[in-house]
């Protein structure tokens, strides 16, 4: 099971690399609106620095932001012109009829792709059959129509699986820690968190109920 930092936020990055957990980096086009203003290749070059300065090489996924597909295979390749020093850039490209295509002819241009935007156990397999190297399905937004996030999540695995399709399942769209636990016991290989997420995933009441009594003990044992 891994974790992926969901934020292209310097500060979250970084405090996610000290602490050593972080797998990968995955970014959207709203998750860098939330960023201050600035020129788009400099902030995902900014990550792609600090990701070096951390001698790092996981993966980070950046995302087209246009819906013709000839223009998300030019966009990708520039993406790759401007990025390709880092080992592991990895395209996100929604899932869509046409799509299929752009996955296909980036895969054959040696480009790794993260098809985004899925919310069905179909989408998924046509995906992974375009040769999309992570599938993500958006957990949260998956259960806002009314279906099990979790079916479908275990129901990709299992197929992926039994054909050995190397295709990894990314599980996004978090917005309850019982996301995360759930998504990994139905079987994501990944699930990208939400940086507000991730400190409290390590939180528990009576963890600090344990730890202060230790402390209370052992000080009122030394004071004897």
């Amino acid at each position: 099971m891994q974790i992926f930092v969901d934020s292209a936020n310097l500060k979250d990055i970084e405090d996610s690399l000290k602490r050593g957990f972080a797998s990968g980096v995955t970014t959207n086009p709203s998750i860098l609106a939330k960023e201050p203003k600035t020129e788009f290749p400099l902030l995902i070059r900014s990550i792609i620095d600090l990701l070096k300065d951390y001698k790092s090489t996981i993966p980070l996924s950046v995302e087209v932001f246009t819906t013709e597909p000839q223009a998300m295979i030019r966009q990708a390749e520039e993406f790759v012109d401007s990025f390709g020093d880092y080992p592991n850039l990895n395209i996100k490209v929604p899932i869509g009829w046409d799509e299929l295509e752009v996955i296909a002819t980036l895969r054959k241009r040696d480009i790794r792709v993260n098809c985004t935007c899925i919310m069905s156990y179909n989408q998924a397999m046509m995906a992974a059959n375009a040769g999309a190297n992570y599938v993500s399905l958006f957990w949260g937004r998956i259960r806002d129509v009314g279906y099990d996030a979790g079916v479908v999540v275990r129901e990709v695995h299992e197929t992926l699986s039994k054909w050995n399709n190397p295709s990894q399942i990314i599980v996004g769209s978090i917005r309850h820690i019982m996301d995360v636990n759930q998504a990994m016991q139905s079987g994501a290989d990944i699930v990208t968190i939400p940086a507000q997420f991730l400190p409290k995933l390590c939180v528990h009441p009576k963890t600090d109920e344990a730890v202060n009594q230790f402390i209370t003990d052992f000080q009122g044992w030394v004071e004897k």
